[in-house]
């Protein structure tokens, strides 16, 4: 069973197990793209590379120089990390064992 969270929710609990059932990265890329518009698919993508950034140690201005992110999307994703659920530091790390 999943932690709590604040966005528990059947809705959510069914697109999580979806995504999960994901088998490639061709199916990702079908799902998704059947799923979201471009825009929504971009600000998940450079939400997620600057928090790959930031785990890197690269300062903000850096970050927006790379992703072009404002500086409160940095801000934002930077919180997430320090007081969020765990999610980007829990994937980061799984991520950085299977290189």
């Amino acid at each position: 069973m999943a932690p709590e969270s604040k966005f528990r929710s059947q809705e959510n609990d069914e697109l999580f197990r979806a995504i999960l059932s994901l088998e490639d990265l061709g199916e990702a890329y079908a799902f998704f793209e059947d799923l979201l518009t471009i825009k929504e698919l971009q600000d998940i993508s450079q939400r997620w590379q600057v928090a790959r950034l930031l785990s890197e140690g690269k300062t903000y201005a850096e970050i927006a120089g790379l992703t072009k992110a404002s500086a409160a999307t940095i801000s934002r994703v930077n919180k997430c990390i320090e007081y969020g659920a765990g999610g980007y530091t829990l994937v980061l790390e799984r991520l950085k064992q299977e290189e």
